[in-house]
């Protein structure tokens, strides 16, 4: 009797395992998501006992500033899909929601953080996110250096990038500073921006000259990014203390000297050049008015524009008339992209009137769409052709 039972336990045992490694099957040998020839796009997942399965991406139309949904269909297997229209050439982020609660797709082990959200990704491409891939052409290095910060009392992390053959040769470079927006970091242009794989591919296509590109953490209150400090692992937030109070463009300094000390770059303005988005568009606006004759070349994508109420810094004092000074001594190149539905929009429209009854020469360019990271991929495309010519 007791050898029966055993043999009984032992079949019921083989019988489950047959059917977890089938269901474990059935929900590993997926592709998700599967990019076809026609930018098309099918996502899927394997949640057979879900009631609803819906997604949320960057191509979804957004409802009343509430992220957009699809949903997806599932079929007798328990295998959920949708497949999208032809998307423009792009890098786009996504979530699933499983009975309403979010989770990443299990079958894409790419992802990027964006302040506190993480989100799945894939890249379309037959287009402008044919930059954003790694192709088959010469890379630069990628480092990520600690520098001595007086003006913050700290030491802080930044993240540089040198072309192809720095470390082998003796010539010196020109340099673009990149600063980030409110929530990112050292780390945001990198990862988000795709920098490395836009200007590797623009230098091997002959559009861009070989440039060192500096990418400073903009929040003056962090050693760095989240996870990257000795403070360990915590919850990123997207507004850090001393946002935007003028420390940044006062200890901006900090950054130059430990660059000029350790690379080989050119320490005339005509061999720099600074750029941003949003807040890193402010901090780009008032950095290169308030050293006025530092930066040849200035990018300024969805600047933030005004000061806050209240702030008191030396960095925001005599604006225009310093802003007056900056256009009096020249430069190569002010450029200014801004989408159309962006939020700032409007004080990007009264700075250019601004800019007009000061006689500033300038680059204006409108887009579609707002806010939005796929907006600040193309306006790097397009500015990094322009520097240092």
């Amino acid at each position: 009797m007791k050898k029966t039972l055993l043999l009984i336990a032992a079949f019921i045992m083989s019988v489950s395992c047959i059917y977890a490694q089938q269901a474990l099957g059935e929900g590993s040998n997926i592709t998700s998501p599967e990019v076809h020839a026609d930018n098309t796009v099918t996502l899927r997942l394997f949640a057979p006992n879900a009631q609803e399965v819906k997604v949320t991406g960057d191509w979804i139309p957004r409802v009343d500033w509430k992220p957009g949904m699809a949903t997806l269909t599932k079929d007798a297997a328990g295998l959920w899909s949708h497949t999208t229209e032809a998307l423009p050439s792009d890098l786009y982020s996504y979530s699933f929601f499983v009975d309403g609660v979010e989770t990443k797709d299990p079958n894409n082990v790419y992802l990027n953080r964006d302040v506190a959200t993480v989100s799945n990704i894939f890249i379309t491409g037959n287009g402008q996110a044919d930059l954003y891939k790694v192709q088959s052409v010469p890379h630069g290095s990628v480092t990520r250096r600690w520098y001595d910060s007086p003006g913050n009392n700290k030491v802080r992390r930044i993240t540089v990038y040198t072309p192809p053959g720095y470390e082998k040769g003796s010539d010196e470079y020109p340099v673009l500073y990149l600063l980030h927006g409110m929530g990112g970091d050292e780390e945001a242009w990198m990862a988000l921006g795709r920098t490395s794989q836009i200007i590797d591919n623009l230098i091997a296509q002959g559009k861009a000259k070989p440039m060192i590109i500096v990418m400073p953490n903009g929040n003056v209150s962090q050693e760095a990014a989240p996870g990257e400090s000795s403070l360990g692992f915590y919850k990123p937030v997207f507004q850090l203390p001393q946002t935007m109070d003028g420390k940044m463009e006062e200890t901006f300094p900090d950054v130059m000297k430990f660059i000029e000390d350790n690379y080989r770059v050119y320490t005339d303005r005509s061999g720099r050049a600074i750029a941003g988005l949003s807040m890193g568009g402010y901090h780009s606006l008032h950095i290169s008015r308030y050293y006025p004759n530092t930066f040849d070349y200035i990018g300024l994508f969805s600047p933030a524009i005004n000061p806050n109420p209240g702030v008191n810094s030396r960095a925001y004092e005599d604006i225009e008339g310093t802003l007056s000074g900056q256009i009096r001594n020249g430069y190569q190149l002010y450029w200014i992209g801004i989408g159309k539905t962006d939020f700032l929009y409007n004080d990007v429209q009264a700075y250019k009137a601004k800019l007009d009854k000061l006689e500033a020469r300038y680059t204006y360019v409108e887009t579609e769409g707002g806010h939005t990271w796929s907006n600040w991929r193309a306006y790097l495309s397009e500015f990094l052709p322009l520097l240092f010519k």
